[in-house]
């Protein structure tokens, strides 16, 4: 039995919203923002002024958006059988998410594994080498035949990206910590653990800023150097969204449970955030060993 606002409370009712706006305006302003974002690249001049007003217009609907699933949430129209479907719907979100990734590390993988290889001069590619590129060495880290975007090099896996897995390592822990304090109903120690996480987050952004800036003015390695320079920032960059997500996610987390929006018992929107950075620190394990340490 569905019914939208009404009997909220009786367990039978599984709740059905009203109609939302928000998805409408959503759409377009996230169509405005990847327009403004292309246009951009391909140095039209509007399109830097349309991206950041598309960017700032998603960003409001989203806002106004989760506020009304909130208000929904603390109003108590969401029973066991809701908790269940979000619960499924995270499952997956987590899942794409996966997919997502691993389509970039399923790149990284045939480059190393097979394209470098054959334009090195291994198997049926030995003419091919041998007529276009006779001087080409399949190494890696490699910027392909032609030297694509000149020589560069490669960031040490034990400087910063080895800080970077400390942070994250211990971000998971302290967002566990935070989940076993709301559990307990110990409200301060929870906003302790959490606001260490939302910190922590941030200084992993941070670090990973100063290696980008790194890379681009003494390393030359950048987003043109070839396949190993696509496939790095590729790989980190989109990992870098998702934590900043992440973090704003955790952020709001925060906010919340200063307000008391959870109990120990219901509590699934900051059980789906610590989910989610869970994945994000497993993520960034795989980035360390197949990018920096291979």
């Amino acid at each position: 039995m569905a019914q939208a606002h009404a009997d909220h409370h009786d367990p039978n009712v599984y709740f059905v919203p009203h109609g939302s706006k928000w998805p409408v305006f959503a759409s377009v302003f996230l169509f405005a923002t990847m327009v403004g974002l292309a246009s951009w690249l391909n140095h039209i001049g509007w399109g830097k002024s349309v991206f950041f007003a598309g960017l700032l217009g998603l960003l409001f609907i989203l806002f106004k958006w989760f506020a009304d699933v909130i208000i929904e949430s603390v109003s108590g129209f969401y029973n066991k059988q809701v908790d269940v479907s979000f619960r499924m719907g995270m499952v997956w979100f987590i899942f794409s998410e996966v997919m997502f990734f691993a389509a970039f590390f399923g790149a990284l993988f045939y480059a190393r594994q097979f394209a470098l290889p054959w334009l090195g001069g291994e198997g049926d590619g030995a003419m091919t080498n041998a007529t276009l590129w006779s001087d080409f060495t399949a190494a890696w880290p490699s910027s392909g035949p032609g030297n694509v975007g000149g020589h560069f090099q490669t960031i040490p896996a034990w400087g910063l990206p080895l800080i970077n897995t400390l942070i994250l390592l211990t971000s998971g822990v302290t967002v566990t910590l935070a989940h076993h304090a709301l559990k307990a109903a110990h409200r301060k120690a929870l906003l302790v653990w959490l606001g260490a996480t939302v910190a922590l987050g941030c200084l992993f952004l941070f670090y990973q800023a100063e290696e980008y800036i790194h890379a681009y003015k003494e390393l030359n390695l950048t987003l043109g150097s070839g396949i190993y320079g696509s496939t790095f920032f590729m790989l980190t960059g989109f990992h870098g969204a998702h934590v900043t997500l992440g973090t704003l996610m955790l952020a709001i987390m925060w906010l919340r449970c200063a307000k008391g929006h959870f109990s120990k018992d219901q509590h699934f929107a900051f059980e789906a955030v610590a989910w989610y950075w869970h994945f994000v620190d497993v993520v960034w394990l795989g980035l360390f060993l197949f990018v920096y340490v291979l």
